[in-house]
């Protein structure tokens, strides 16, 4: 992935000693949850944050003109909306989110795919923040505007539905799905009930929470991240696109490939929220061959 030398992943000790002392360091909580959950991120956020963070909303820094949820925006829109969170080019961006790891990983996708990697994930978010004791706050913080310049879309990163047509029956890349093993059989249904139920042909399922520690949600170990892709039949030396229901967990995936030294791993933007929409998009169901 990337050979900045900026950490994957950050303890809560690090943070809370680098909070103040060091000014480039600029926190965010990327919380986001699905809508049958009833949550509110931005008004939680207003309840209880790490100090010095600021909200980075997923459903409004965005393509505005897209019927898909939360799609990329153009590098101008971003760059105007995470420069408004305090973020500036020297910025080292730390990334949380309220669940342990769910959101956050999009959070950190995002700004790789518009050429920021000084970009690292909260080992267990918030959740692990306050059980080892460290303060939070509430209310509006005053942030400081940054200074901010996006690139375009590195597009190495990033897989549109053009993209996985072209790759089914080719080999070209493996497509791994990160939703729950019962939607990706199509035994459950998803959020949306006016998507089919199923997987992308000849994908393969490692549901996200198949990376993640058990006890609080933060990132598993290496070996344990190895051994969730092998199950499923996943080489990580091969090129992998991440999928989900709406481009959120597929992060994670990615996010984890990156741990275990995985090189081409991109993301499908739209995910099932896409490819479920579209009449001429092929649909199994099922487990994978």
């Amino acid at each position: 992935m990337s050979g900045d030398e900026t950490p994957l992943v950050v303890t809560s000790s690090w943070l809370a000693a680098t909070l103040g002392a060091d000014n480039a360091v600029q926190v965010l909580d990327g919380s986001w949850h699905l809508t049958p959950l009833g949550r509110d991120p931005a008004a939680e956020f207003l309840e209880s944050h790490i100090p010095g963070a600021a909200f980075f909303d997923i459903d409004g820094i965005c393509n505005p003109d897209s019927s898909l949820p939360h799609m990329l925006p153009s590098p101008e829109l971003f760059a105007e909306s995470v420069a408004a969170l305090g973020v500036s080019d020297d910025s080292h961006v730390v990334v949380y989110d309220t669940v342990g790891l769910y959101s956050a990983a999009r959070v950190w996708w995002m700004f790789r795919v518009f050429g920021h990697d000084r970009v690292s994930i909260l080992a267990g978010g918030l959740p692990r923040w306050q059980a080892e004791g460290h303060p939070v706050e509430s209310g509006e913080p005053a942030i400081a505007p940054g200074s901010f310049t996006a690139r375009a879309h590195d597009d190495s990163l990033v897989r549109s539905f053009e993209h996985i047509r072209a790759t089914l029956g080719t080999g070209s890349a493996q497509i791994v799905d990160a939703r729950a093993a019962a939607r990706f059989t199509g035994e459950d249904p998803g959020p949306r009930p006016d998507l089919p139920r199923g997987h992308i042909p000849g994908s393969r399922n490692v549901p996200f929470n198949a990376v993640l520690d058990d006890d609080d949600g933060a990132l598993n170990d290496t070996t344990a991240i190895r051994r969730a892709f092998a199950a499923a039949g996943v080489d990580p030396s091969r090129p992998v696109i991440a999928t989900c229901g709406s481009g959120i967990t597929a992060c994670t995936l990615a996010l984890a490939l990156a741990a275990i030294g995985a090189e081409e791993v991109a993301v499908y933007d739209g995910s099932w929220s896409d490819w479920g929409s579209r009449a001429d998009a092929p649909v199994e169901s099922g487990g994978p061959a």
